[in-house]
């Protein structure tokens, strides 16, 4: 697997419309300049990501945050700190859809 990262929304907006063969993306909510939630609904204005999976990874694990993730257009949701056997589980149902 070959990893691309970003530190803002911006930046993943941009790298998400230049690179076609994208399988997923791992978001994280708590971003400066823009946060995951505005990324996400950004990325999903775009018809040609609307398949995207879209993986929320957030801190803010409290009550309501997943249903928060899902309604920005998050494809599901992960809370930090992230357990790895559950976060590749999750990857390898939305990369096999």
């Amino acid at each position: 697997m070959e990893v691309i990262s970003t530190t803002n929304g911006r930046s993943a907006i941009e790298i998400i419309e230049r690179t076609p063969d994208l399988s997923i993306v791992l978001m994280d909510i708590m971003m400066p300049d823009m946060d995951g939630y505005e990324t996400i609904g950004k990325i999903r204005q775009n018809a040609a990501f609307n398949t995207l999976p879209i993986l929320a990874l957030t801190a803010k694990a409290m009550k309501g945050d997943r249903e928060k993730c899902l309604n920005a257009g998050a494809s599901d949701y992960i809370a930090k700190p992230v357990n790895t056997d559950q976060l590749l589980a999750l990857m390898r149902v939305w990369l096999f859809r």
